[in-house]
């Protein structure tokens, strides 16, 4: 197995001139471990003296509802505790008797629920924390569940409350006890960080109270307005914790793992699996699956294969557009996981912005 080093190099480096990120980490490899990583750019364009490295912390945002959520409902249901095709009123109060009671964690986990997309929890439920689970858990459906594959964070803040009700514990120190210290991801915490490792985080998102770059604490406004700690986001991270967790799944042999990674929408669109989708660009005999983070973060992983690989930007800093970082995305997609035939692979290596 190889890799060419010097194009992903040359890949991020053109990224970080272009000004779609300050600066990258990434890491490539398989069951064994890392073969190949790197870093390009700065943790900040005001501090050009401070290099991006492979201790840099990272807000992950998104990759939140696979390290903490996905994670944990795994481990609850592999004790037993959870029927992903009960549904939720069956068995949680909360829910008993609402419209939410009908929905069951499977269609949770592949976006079937008919949860309502909106998800701007301040202007629809206010800012104490009570209110938001209340009016969370109690809203609406907007469709009859199994109809639609819709994308919403909703669906992960009510799994992540849901594992709260089973394990009787909250969210982050029930991911801590069961996924991220047993897997020796020591770095990985939910924010807001302690000062000490602030410092080394990479900032994202200009915050226009402070007229300062977020840094160490969740750049996703939900995520603050729980506290930090959320299904949806406030995750931190770094690369070698990254590596640890994906080279575990490529050596579990949980179903829990192999039936998230497998189609679980039928014949709806796109297609889902548990959390994990087909990343885009790969037609479904390649077998490679990602997660993305809104801050600028992405994880692949590709079992048939028996490979890995996580791209870490703070992209957020410069702006919210998506599509410069798309390329570069789909562009370190085809460099981690090269057309195993040797043919030409459908990512667009030789540039990473658009013509």
């Amino acid at each position: 197995m190889t890799y060419d080093i010097d194009r992903i190099e040359a890949l991020l480096g053109e990224g970080v001139r272009d000004k779609v990120y300050p600066g990258a980490v990434w890491a490539v490899g398989d069951a064994t471990g890392a073969r190949a990583q790197g870093a390009v750019g700065v943790l900040d364009p005001h501090e050009p003296d401070v290099p991006m490295c492979a201790d840099t912390v990272f807000d992950v945002a998104s990759l939140t509802k696979i390290l903490a959520v996905w994670s944990s409902i795994g481990a609850l249901w592999e004790d037993g505790a959870l029927d992903l095709d009960q549904p939720l009123g069956g068995f949680w109060p909360e829910v008993t008797g609402r419209s939410l009671g009908a929905v069951t964690a499977r269609q949770l986990l592949t976006h079937t629920a008919g949860l309502p997309l909106r998800a701007q929890l301040r202007n629809l439920y206010g800012t104490d924390e009570d209110d938001i689970r209340r009016g969370v858990l109690h809203e609406q459906l907007h469709r009859r569940p199994g109809e639609a594959v819709e994308y919403t964070d909703r669906a992960a803040l009510i799994l992540g409350y849901l594992a709260e009700h089973l394990a009787g514990q909250p969210l982050d120190q029930l991911a801590n006890a069961r996924v991220w210290q047993p897997l020796g991801m020591n770095c990985t915490r939910f924010g807001p960080l302690p000062d000490e490792i602030a410092v080394r985080c990479a900032p994202t998102e200009l915050d226009p109270d402070t007229d300062t770059h977020l840094k160490g604490v969740a750049h996703d406004f939900s995520a603050r307005l729980l506290g930090g700690v959320c299904g949806i986001a406030g995750t931190f991270t770094v690369v070698d914790d990254l590596a640890m967790f994906l080279r575990h799944l490529l050596t579990d042999t949980s179903a829990w793992t192999a039936n998230s990674l497998t189609v679980q929408t039928g014949t709806l669109e796109p297609a889902r699996g548990l959390f994990w989708h087909p990343a885009p660009g790969t037609a479904p005999g390649e077998d490679v699956w990602v997660h993305y983070g809104f801050t600028g973060t992405g994880m692949w992983l590709a079992p048939r294969q028996q490979r890995w690989a996580v791209l870490l930007t703070n992209k957020l800093y410069y702006t919210r557009d998506r599509q410069p970082l798309t390329e570069i995305r789909n562009a370190f997609r085809g460099l981690a996981f090269p057309d195993p035939s040797g043919g030409h692979h459908r990512a667009r290596i030789s540039s990473a912005r658009p013509a």
